[in-house]
C-alpha cells in the first residue's frame, strides 16, 4: 500500500482564510471601481482665493494686441475658468497667486478647431508669465493645467466669430 496515496485521498484541501484586512481592501477596490464608473460631468474646483480685479478682463493694449490676465492658486482652478478674444493677437498672462502648488498653462492638444502650441510650463508659487499667440479659427480652445487636470484645473478660450 502506497502510504504517500494514503495521505492525500483522506486529506481535506482547504483555501487560505483571509483576515478583516483583506476583505476590507477587496470592499474598498469594489467601491473605487464603481465610483470610477459614473456618466457625470467631473465638477469644476471652486475658487477660494480673492483674485485680481485685472484677473480676466480682456484689454486691448496700445500696440493692438489683446491682453488677459489669469489667475491660479492652492486651489486647483484658473481665474477665470473661461473667457472670449476675438481672431488675432493675444498676450495671455498666467499669475500664481499660490503659496506652495506649482502650476503650468497649455491649450489641450487636439481639442480646439486649431492648435496652440505656446505654453507655460512650470509656474512657481508667485511667478507670474506671459505669452503670445494668434487666435484664429472662431470656436472654444480648451486649456488646462496638466499638473492638476485630474483635479479638474481647465478652462476654455472662446474665439468669437469676426
Amino acid at each position: 500500500m502506497n502510504v504517500a496515496a494514503d495521505r492525500t485521498r483522506g486529506a481535506r484541501r482547504t483555501t487560505p482564510r483571509r483576515g478583516p484586512a483583506a476583505a476590507l481592501l477587496s470592499g474598498a477596490l469594489v467601491l473605487a471601481v464603481l465610483t470610477g464608473c459614473s456618466n457625470s460631468e467631473p465638477t469644476l474646483p471652486e475658487v477660494t482665493r480673492a483674485t485680481s480685479a485685472d484677473a480676466g478682463v480682456v484689454q486691448t493694449a496700445p500696440d493692438g494686441v489683446q491682453e488677459i490676465t489669469l489667475e491660479t492658486g492652492d486651489d486647483y482652478a484658473f481665474t477665470p475658468a473661461a473667457f472670449t478674444v476675438a481672431p488675432g493677437p493675444v498676450r495671455l498672462t498666467v499669475r500664481n497667486t499660490a503659496e506652495q502648488l506649482t502650476h503650468n498653462f497649455l491649450f489641450t492638444e487636439g481639442k480646439g478647431p486649431a492648435q496652440i502650441v505656446e505654453q507655460i510650463p512650470f509656474l512657481g508659487p508667485g511667478d507670474s508669465k506671459t505669452i503670445e499667440f494668434t487666435a484664429g479659427a472662431p470656436g472654444d480652445y480648451p486649456f488646462e493645467c496638466s499638473f492638476h487636470l485630474a483635479l479638474g484645473q481647465v478652462g476654455t478660450m472662446t474665439v468669437s466669430a469676426p
